[in-house]
């Protein structure tokens, strides 16, 4: 039997993560925001039709920054600091045989703009323009077993950094008009600590970047203080 399937995406996502550094390991964990664009020769307004009566949907989609690199048997989960391995399928790798996550987001709104159709998600983990393979909604009943655990990761990662702003980079966050959603965004992400696991709580010395939408964050960490460094539009 022939058991081989090919998968199409069916749209893709803009996020404001251009990249992987800094993205929150699981979703949720901050409030970013994200459109889903489908496929305009393939989906109606039909499609989509009652979307908007669930609160929350999942997101299936590609990891297809990985997918050249091929999967792991074995992976490293940053939850144990990144030096114990236990098998792929214990985790929620990246490095996976068919390449395919899952996130469920908040749904904010369902909208056709010109013949495309939109979809306004929240608490995205997903890096700007990942394919996504399908959309189905969130099922309270179901989906939300309160009696699940995990040794991995039964609770929700603290914030581990206080964030703050330099004197340069707060009259960057004035000059270039930064709202307060993003600049709580920019908190968000940072006090997570997006840094490898081997360098946390040690001395670290180097200064880190990541891209957010349109700016570029410069930050580096002393004594559990994420200092934003500057602020600059690219």
């Amino acid at each position: 039997m022939d058991t081989k399937h090919t998968i199409e995406p069916i749209g893709f996502i803009q996020t404001p993560f251009k990249e992987k550094f800094g993205i929150p390991r699981q979703p949720n964990l901050c409030a970013a925001k994200g459109t889903i664009v489908l496929d305009e020769t393939l989906f109606s307004a039909d499609s989509v039709n009652g979307l908007l009566s669930h609160s929350h949907i999942w997101l299936l989609f590609l990891f297809d920054q990985n997918i050249e690199k091929g999967w792991k048997e074995n992976v490293r989960p940053p939850r144990l600091g990144g030096n114990k391995k236990i098998g792929v399928f214990a985790t929620r790798s990246t490095f996976r045989p068919n390449a395919i996550g899952m996130s469920v987001v908040k749904l904010l709104s369902v909208e056709q703009v010109d013949k495309q159709l939109h979809i306004g998600v929240q608490g995205v983990d997903l890096v700007n323009n990942t394919p996504i393979v399908d959309i189905k909604p969130y099922i309270p009943y179901s989906d939300a077993i309160i009696d699940a655990t995990s040794s991995l990761a039964n609770d929700e990662p603290l914030q581990t950094l206080n964030v703050d702003f330099s004197v340069d980079a707060e009259a960057s966050l004035k000059n270039l008009k930064i709202t307060d959603e993003t600049r709580k965004l920019m908190v968000d992400v940072l006090s997570q600590d997006p840094r490898p696991s081997y360098k946390k709580n040690k001395l670290d010395s180097k200064i880190y970047g990541i891209t957010l939408d349109n700016i570029n964050i410069t930050w580096q960490v002393t004594n559990e203080v994420c200092e934003v460094i500057d602020v600059k539009a690219i």
